[in-house]
């Protein structure tokens, strides 16, 4: 059995529309389930553009009838806005419980028209392998020589990934646990050396400053000391990075691939452990990013006079 497309959704009507073509583009799209959860409005702002998505849905739902581009669709409207976070801890927790394996997505990952077929067989072929705690289509922009056509390494993604029940039944959002679970090696560890601050997520949770889910999947993981399979080109393409999302600015196009994958079949790892070859290069990836204060106050001075004049 294919595992089901879980997608979630908000206010933006054209991301969502690109999202679900590049998925029609799939072979496997015909014989996938497609469930989709559409969070309502936060604000009386959003009300139209929420109105929009959810029209555009119930129209793709109709025209499936006839075209079958998917086996079944499935819409959730949320009747309160719940917030990425809750709205995807509760839905994926509820379709892992019915199905027991799930590909998720968000309304601004593209994916290649061989998504479905790298991602099905990397769950059909994990899925007895608890060590695996998520199948990624997201890697690094990296120089891919010698890493093969996919690797392990420790953190699970959340741009385009895939998991089983009996690896989410572990998710908890608890900050408490992280605290009484977490020691300074523990941290670094996370870190990748100090050559990141992901553990910064967590701090900002802990806050209140955001609220995510991501992070606590990664801390999860590594108390399992599991790992997650990445390609070594990624199967998909962020496209919120045009400051319409809600957690994603203009900067984050860094991360794109320059070209996406659309390789199938692949080889895969021979054994479940990390590459120190990807790690090694992640690790220098990341430490590029970090660049001089001035900088990064001028390009923060900037994004706020684009969004001023946006305004006006």
């Amino acid at each position: 059995m294919l595992a089901p497309i879980v997608l979630f959704t908000y206010n933006r009507v054209n991301h969502t529309k690109q999202v679900i073509e590049s998925l029609t583009q799939n072979a496997l799209s015909p014989q996938s389930d497609l469930i989709i959860y559409s969070d309502a409005p936060k604000n009386t702002e959003a009300t139209q553009q929420v109105a929009a998505v959810r029209e555009y849905l119930r129209n793709l739902v109709d025209s499936n009838k006839d075209k079958h581009v998917f086996k079944s669709i499935t819409i959730i409207e949320r009747p309160y806005n719940f917030g990425l976070a809750d709205s995807i801890i509760d839905g994926v927790t509820a379709t892992m419980n019915k199905y027991g394996k799930a590909i998720i997505l968000e309304d601004d990952i593209v994916v290649s028209p061989v998504f479905l077929d790298y991602m099905n067989d990397a769950l059909n072929r994990y899925q007895a392998e608890t060590k695996v705690w998520s199948i990624n289509a997201w890697s690094y922009p990296i120089d891919s020589h010698d890493l093969g056509d996919s690797y392990f390494w420790s953190i699970p993604h959340c741009w385009g990934w895939g998991s089983w029940g009996d690896r989410w039944q572990y998710f908890k959002r608890d900050i408490q646990w992280v605290e009484q679970n977490f020691n300074k090696a523990d941290i670094n560890a996370i870190n990748l050396g100090g050559s990141t601050n992901y553990f910064g997520d967590f701090i900002l949770n802990k806050q209140g400053k955001i609220k995510s889910w991501a992070i606590f999947n990664y801390l999860i993981a590594y108390k399992h000391n599991a790992l997650s399979l990445a390609p070594s080109i990624s199967y998909v393409y962020q496209i919120g990075f045009d400051g319409s999302g809600v957690h994603c600015g203009e900067e984050g196009n860094v991360f794109n691939p320059s070209t996406i994958n659309v390789k199938f079949p692949i080889s895969y790892p021979t054994e479940i452990k990390v590459s120190h070859l990807a790690f090694e290069r992640i690790c220098a990836f990341e430490k590029s990013l970090k660049k001089p204060l001035w900088i990064r106050i001028k390009n923060k001075l900037v994004r706020i006079f684009k969004k001023l004049l946006a305004t006006t």
